[in-house]
């Protein structure tokens, strides 16, 4: 059975537990998009670890982790972090990496720096890791596939050929130095032999997985709002963050994603630019980042302060219901247990209209939150495994996110602990 664990939000909704906790019944996890530009947060008996590039299954003995072929490869961060693992006691996890998947070079991280600074004030807010000009590359079709690592002859033409499109844009554009393509041709080679051992036919290797029933779990990066075509364009990721790419992004059959995990947060959060509806200022959202997520409400991979909101109801219906989501987990709820009362999100006021519906980014920049108020339940909820112990306040709020969402919330995580989680029936409302 395949199923795809994703984010309903702008990513920064707790995946990486879940997707951890989720990995214990996997045979098999895999990464399908994005790259080394998000982490995802684990907390385990081996400690605390901000994963990049490898999947969430890497602390199971029992699993098989894919850098599938819809992932921006950085080949040396990926020996980085098997390495850094191993250093922190983790037994050396398997890791397979699909021969189709593209190499990210570290000229795509020197030309999103340059465009960064050349747009200024206008900039995308990006993290500088070279996401937007790898996607931009292989749409483009002059990437570096892995398989393209092991023909020589091909790939040193392709180099020159690579170089002296890119040096036109180094000297004239950014007025930086140029590339050598004797060293980049070195480097691909270099490459070569760390990737070499972890290569393999990713698609047949999950044709034959399925054949024989294998667990296999989807592992997306960010979530809904920053899909390129479904978010707030052009403040978005430049690789789809939807469960439909994870048969893409993976090489399965659409078919058979039988079960479509989305993770919505209590709150909502943010790292980067773009219309943010919820969202709130000053000491009231310095307060929520203080007490959000493990170590507070800072990014994984950037350490930048995130952006904070309440939770909006119009962006999570919106972002579960593109994502396909057969169910929703609610997490970080315990960091709501000191307010006084709790602001949903449950429209937005467009030229004194109010809208149910998430509109396209122009729409959503003129937007002002609609706001319903719940009661708090003005107490620490962490430790409790039951949902009916919880307090009614509290049962209230995450019922009535679960009426906004027309999604069953099945889990309720009520801390950052591998276990901090309240397993809800699909039947209870």
């Amino acid at each position: 059975m395949v199923r795809a664990i994703v984010g309903a939000n702008w990513g920064d909704e707790g995946k990486g537990k879940i997707t951890d906790m989720l990995a214990r019944e996997s045979d098999i996890i895999i990464r399908f998009q994005g790259g080394s530009n998000a982490g995802h947060t684990i907390i385990n008996d081996y400690g605390r670890f901000a994963l990049h590039l490898l999947p969430s299954g890497v602390f199971y003995g029992h699993t098989t982790n894919i850098i599938g072929n819809g992932v921006a490869l950085n080949i040396p961060y990926l020996v980085k972090e098997i390495d850094s693992l191993v250093s922190q006691g983790v037994p050396k996890p398997r890791i397979l990496v699909s021969d189709r998947a593209q190499i990210l070079m570290p000229y795509h991280i020197q030309f999103d720096t340059y465009e960064e600074e050349r747009l200024g004030g206008k900039s995308f807010g990006s993290t500088k890791s070279g996401i937007a000009p790898f996607y931009s590359d292989k749409y483009a079709k002059i990437g570096f596939q892995v398989s393209e690592l092991f023909d020589e002859a091909g790939l040193r033409e392709k180099v020159e050929r690579v170089c002296e499109t890119k040096n036109i844009l180094l000297k004239h554009l950014y007025h930086r130095p140029v590339l050598n393509p004797q060293e980049v041709f070195e480097e691909l080679l270099e490459y070569r032999s760390m990737v070499e051992p972890y290569v393999c036919d990713i698609s047949a290797y999950l044709y034959n997985a399925i054949r024989e029933g294998k667990n296999i779990l989807l592992e997306g990066q960010l979530g809904s709002l920053k899909d390129p075509d479904h978010g707030i364009y052009p403040m978005v990721t430049s690789s789809s963050t939807l469960a439909a790419y994870g048969a893409i992004g993976a090489g399965i059959p659409p078919y058979e994603i039988r079960q479509i995990t989305t993770v919505v947060k209590a709150y909502s959060s943010a790292v980067g630019a773009g219309a943010f509806v919820s969202e709130i200022f000053g000491e009231e959202a310095d307060e929520l980042r203080r007490r959000g997520g493990d170590k507070g409400e800072f990014g994984a991979t950037t350490g930048r302060p995130r952006r904070v909101g309440w939770f909006d109801a119009v962006a999570s219906r919106y972002g579960c219901r593109i994502q396909g989501a057969t169910e929703a987990v609610l997490t970080v709820l315990d960091v709501l247990g000191y307010l006084d009362e709790i602001p949903i999100c449950v429209g937005y006021e467009i030229d004194g209209k109010i809208e149910k519906d998430f509109p396209v980014t122009w729409k959503l920049e003129k937007a002002k939150p609609v706001y319903k108020k719940m009661p708090g339940w003005k107490c620490d909820i962490r430790g409790i495994r039951e949902y009916e112990k919880l307090p009614a306040e509290c049962r209230a709020y995450i019922e009535e996110i679960e009426r906004e969402l027309g999604v069953p919330v099945t889990m309720v995580s009520n801390g950052p602990g591998r276990d901090e989680i309240i397993m809800r029936g699909k039947q209870e409302k």
